[in-house]
């Protein structure tokens, strides 16, 4: 392989990252264990490094090299910004009190800044990229302090070196950890934190060379960041940033026996900072050939990179469906042949795999010809190998790969005529309401409702005892009935509570619901769940995205009886909790064999029945939630206009055949919305909740600047941290909400559904909700009601 002179071999075959949680969430059980005082930091510290250990054998199991960087070391407790972060002593003043003599955070430190403690609120938590991950936002000012304070990186690529695996680092790149980064509290109005990137690179070198010191041979920086040109920084300002970024690391700042650098940039095209990145003195490139494509290569760009590395990702990091390896080869040949003869290419995934669950073969209960259809990490990794050998040297595997995606072009299920025909039979008129004014009107007189009325945004806590209960149904311990009647005690007990705390607008709780998507899922066709399908969500939180393989449909009723019930519980309204169409496919393994926007029509088709079946049983009052909205924004502005047209469009076909009198609602949490404002207004529902808390509501001036006509519920509770709101502070953030919303609009609620609380700190905090809506209420005016 034609390398520069003294750097290592790229290996043929690699992946970006790997599932960090453990097949049986091994690492989300130590550390709930941590925080719950039933064990240590140095029995916590055993578990991860032995999982770290389980993983570098199944990786080199699985076939990639043991002394070749090609298996990543990518482990984090909780977040990978937050572990930079960490890393580098760059945290917020408000936590300074919990860093060390040397200015490292501990364990428990390192969760406190991500759960925050009392008045100290945790760091800012927003989705990662296009994807249902979640990360904190690091607070970046002027005189943020950037140096290496703590090493758990580097002891963890020391530790595998000892066992004689040669690991390859990953860590988060400097432009993207600055790029995802807010402003602190103290810097000054219009501060960038990009303008930091010099002093934050010297610490990036100090990194570095901690990391040659240790013997490492290769190091991959993620710069996600440069596949998106929707930064607030100007396009030319970020392309400079990479190339001083990159200059210093591998040239101004490096020693000669640096580590070679890899910049891996997931989840779209590079486009023309590819150029910016070949200028510089980087070994190897990674692309995301799965959602991008091949940048344009001109013949400088060849000359910068002759003797280097571009690797193509080619196998999704990002679904479960099986690699197309003709499709994927054919890729490859093109860059190859698109670099000349003197830019080797490797093969990878488009992103790290930390976003699929394990292995197939731990899913026993998932039909055996939909199984053959997927690919989890493990699998993946074989196609990489795959790709990697070719297929004169990997036949079979090029054969099974033939046979399997004839095989479910031709499935049953996978088209059925009847929805199909359905939705081509769609006019303008059903994804329409009546005009605003004349719905708030009817609902007005059916609802009667107080000024700033106050509601929860759908779940409550899932105790043990409701999870005992699900899991001796499905052991057949219990008999159905058994199981229902337990959980229509659970939403007496929750009505009564709400009754109890003086809420306004009541829901059920959901303690029949093991996943707002998952829940949905097992009660439509074209839908599969898995028994043990874990992607990590955010810190020790993880789900089982469902698999949407097939056309969707609606059977039978789904939320009814359990609306129904506890509609006859009270004479409050009570809230019909649906999860919206964009959710559903967000937090799914879609098929990608038909457009998005086909599949998110077929399942608002599905939910518009059930609204329908609400309204008839007497509920006037449904909530279509939709925190994914933002979420699958794509991250080139070019490309926007069109997500937006048909996702805000799947919203509205699902609601637009409520009557006038029926109160829709929808819910928004943990994105940067004010970048889809616009679209927001256009979902068109007559309420809207939105996260805001954790912001200190941050959305206040895009509501105010686009306009919003409808009702607006900024959540003033953060449910993401187990610390309880104040009156004070909920009074504080429900007065500025006041200011900008105004006292017609506004409604009162926590950030996001209560399902992960438990009770004792859910009770204190809506106690104090209640306690300082009603305060405003009497500074307004207005009867105090409840």
């Amino acid at each position: 392989m034609s390398v520069h002179e003294g750097v290592p071999a790229f290996p043929a075959a690699t992946i970006l990252g790997y599932p960090r949680i453990g097949p049986r969430r091994e690492l989300k059980r130590a550390v709930e264990s941590f925080w719950a005082g039933r064990s240590t930091a140095p029995e916590l510290s055993a578990v991860a490094g032995d999982l770290r250990e389980r993983t570098r054998t199944n990786l080199a199991g699985l076939g990639l090299g043991t002394d070749d960087a090609s298996i990543p070391s990518d482990f984090t407790f909780y977040d990978q910004v937050l572990s930079v972060a960490a890393h580098l002593g760059a945290i917020p003043e408000r936590f300074a009190h919990l860093r060390g003599p040397d200015g490292a955070l501990d364990l428990a430190g390192l969760f406190t800044v991500a759960r925050g403690e009392g008045d100290r609120a945790p760091l800012e938590m927003t989705k990662w990229f296009d994807s249902n991950y979640h990360y904190l936002v690091p607070e970046i000012g002027p005189d943020t302090e950037f140096r290496l304070v703590e090493t758990p990186s580097v002891e963890a690529f020391a530790t595998a070196l000892a066992d004689g695996v040669v690991t390859r680092p990953v860590i988060v790149g400097p432009v993207t950890f600055l790029l995802l980064a807010k402003p602190s509290e103290s810097a000054p109005e219009g501060f960038s934190p990009l303008s930091r990137l010099d002093d934050l690179l010297v610490a990036y070198a100090e990194w570095l060379r901690a990391f040659a010191e240790a013997g490492a041979t290769w190091v991959q920086l993620d710069e996600p960041a440069l596949v998106s040109d929707t930064w607030a920084e100007p396009s030319a300002q970020v392309s400079a940033a990479v190339g001083r970024a990159y200059q210093a690391l591998s040239v101004d700042l490096a020693r000669p026996d640096r580590p070679a650098l890899f910049v891996a940039t997931p989840y779209g095209p590079l486009g023309e900072r590819f150029a910016d990145l070949a200028a510089t003195g980087v070994e190897a490139i990674g692309l995301d050939l799965v959602r991008g494509e091949a940048p344009a290569i001109d013949d400088a760009v060849r000359t910068a990179l002759a003797g280097r590395t571009v690797v193509a990702g080619v196998v999704d990091g990002h679904n479960i469906w099986r690699t197309d390896l003709d499709a994927a080869t054919a890729s490859v040949a093109a860059l190859r042949a698109a670099l000349g003869g003197d830019v080797d290419v490797a093969v990878s995934t488009s992103t790290s795999l930390f976003h699929v669950p394990h292995t197939t073969s731990d899913e026993p209960d998932l039909p055996q010809r939909l199984l053959s259809w997927l690919a989890f990490a493990d699998e993946k990794v074989g196609e990489v190998l795959a790709l990697a050998a070719g297929p004169d040297a990997a036949g079979e595997a090029f054969a099974r790969s033939r046979e399997v995606a004839a095989d479910r072009a031709g499935a049953p299920g996978v088209v059925v005529p009847e929805v199909r025909s359905r939705a081509a039979g769609l006019t303008e008129a059903d994804f329409h309401r009546s005009a605003y004014d004349a719905r708030v009107a009817a609902q007005d007189a059916v609802l009667d409702l107080p000024p700033l009325p106050t509601t929860t945004i759908g779940s409550f806590p899932q105790t043990s005892e409701l999870r005992v209960a699900r899991a001796s149904l499905r052991k057949g311990e219990i008999t159905a009935e058994q199981y229902a009647e337990a959980m229509r005690a659970e939403i007496a007990h929750v009505i009564e509570l709400q009754e109890k705390l003086g809420l306004d607008v009541l829901v059920h709780g959901e303690p029949e619901r093991n996943d707002m998507v998952q829940y949905f899922a097992e009660n439509l066709d074209g839908f599969a769940v898995t028994q043990n399908g874990w992607v990590q969500s955010y810190g020790s939180r993880c789900t089982r995205p469902s698999i949407l393989w097939g056309d969707v449909s609606r059977p039978a009723p789904i939320t009814v009886d359990w609306s129904r019930h506890a509609a006859s519980l009270t004479s409050h309204p009570v809230k019909g909790m649906l999860t919206g169409p964009v959710t559903i496919l967000a937090w799914s393994f879609v098929r990608d064999d038909q457009p998005l926007a086909d599949t998110a029509n077929q399942v608002a088709l599905a939910l518009r029945d059930e609204i329908a079946d609400l309204e008839a049983a007497g509920i006037g009052v449904v909530q279509v939630d939709e925190p994914a909205l933002r979420e699958l924004l794509p991250l080139r502005r070019a490309a926007q206009s069109a997500y937006l047209d048909w996702s805000v469009a799947s919203f509205r076909l699902a609601t637009a055949g409520a009557a006038d009198a029926t109160q829709i609602h929808t819910h928004l949490c943990y994105s940067e919305f004010g970048e889809v404002i616009g679209a927001i207004d256009g979902l068109d529902a007559d309420v809207t909740s939105i996260e805001a808390a954790r912001s200190k509501m941050e959305i206040l001036p895009d509501i105010n600047s686009s306009g919003f006509a409808r009702g607006i519920g900024p959540g003033v509770y953060d449910i993401h941290s187990p610390r309880v709101p104040s009156t004070a502070e909920i009074t504080d953030l429900l007065t500025a909400a006041l200011a900008s919303v105004g006292e017609r609009k506004l409604w009162v609620n926590p950030d996001c559904g209560l399902k992960t609380r438990g009770y004792p700190e859910t009770v204190a905090s809506l106690e104090n909700l209640v306690a300082a809506t009603r305060s405003v209420r009497e500074r307004l005016g207005a009867p105090v009601q409840g």
